[in-house]
């Protein structure tokens, strides 16, 4: 599968840039932030440290010429590293400062380090934006799958299904009913296949499928638009009404992710629309 180029001048600053604001932003506060260990701290380090380790993996392989040499699909590999990583700081960007600079009483040096971090995560996550900008495919270039908006796509919903995971887990919200257990089925099975997309566009993989990629594509956004769209009208419904509710109250895990819900569900839906373009048009 021939490479896409890009203008590497601008493609290579932008993701130096990237390499850097991570570091930066996992360095300060690793040195002077005094964060607790575990919780939210942990998972704001881990979208740096794996945003700058990636980043840099990608920059030293292109920088070297060894793309042939990787057992992935460099036409998917720099694109849905650079998504994930966007997605990743701007979680970073709003958690880190939510948790630990909103009504912290810190001395200045430490108030000084956590500003830092959060100033260049926010950095990190508008070059990640551009990365994506100046990567994703254009009309009627030939690209791979995960450069088109339907990969990219992907990305997001099993980025959002991940959040969704994180929310209902702690505390458990989903054993309650049998309706709440169908909803985190829902996203367990969609994730799957989503993350499943993305592992065969990696591994150039998507020949290997009993039926053409396209037909799985299609009947699996139909799918997956059925299941969210059961999930968004139950989630709320057994979580808020007082007749299923009892005299618990709705935490804001349990909005989170009714707002998640339906966010993927148009995630989905607009992937499916996508999807049905291209197998519409190519035919």
């Amino acid at each position: 599968m021939p490479l896409i180029t890009f203008p590497t001048s601008q493609l290579l600053w932008v993701r130096v840039a990237a390499v850097l604001f991570t570091c930066v932003a996992f360095s300060v506060v690793a040195q002077g932030g005094a964060l607790p260990h575990g919780g939210m701290a942990d998972w704001c380090i881990f979208c740096w440290a794996f945003s700058f380790a990636c980043t840099l993996l990608v920059l030293l392989v292109e920088q070297f010429g060894l793309q042939a040499r990787i057992p992935v699909s460099w036409s998917n590999f720099p694109i849905t590293i650079a998504c994930y990583a966007a997605l990743l700081c701007f979680s970073a960007s709003i958690i880190f400062p939510v948790f630990f600079l909103k009504d912290q009483h810190y001395n200045k040096e430490v108030r000084d380090h956590r500003i830092a971090s959060t100033v260049f995560s926010c950095l990190a996550t508008v070059v990640y934006i551009a990365e994506v900008s100046l990567t994703k495919a254009r009309p009627g270039e030939v690209a791979g799958y995960m450069a088109t908006a339907p990969g990219l796509l992907k990305v997001c919903q099993t980025f959002v299904a991940c959040v969704i995971f994180i929310l209902v887990s702690d505390p458990v919200s989903y054993d309650q009913h049998a309706a709440l257990k169908w909803c985190m089925a829902v996203y367990c099975i969609c994730f799957i296949l989503s993350m499943a997309v993305v592992v065969l566009c990696l591994g150039e993989c998507t020949g290997c499928l009993p039926i053409p990629f396209s037909k799985f594509l299609s009947a699996y956004g139909l799918l997956a638009v059925t299941m969210y769209l059961t999930a968004t009208i139950i989630w709320p419904v057994f979580q808020f009404d007082k007749q299923y509710q009892g005299r618990s109250r709705a935490s804001s895990n349990v909005i989170a992710v009714a707002v998640l819900t339906a966010l993927n569900f148009l995630l989905y839906l607009a992937d499916l629309v996508y999807t049905a373009r291209l197998v519409f048009v190519s035919v």
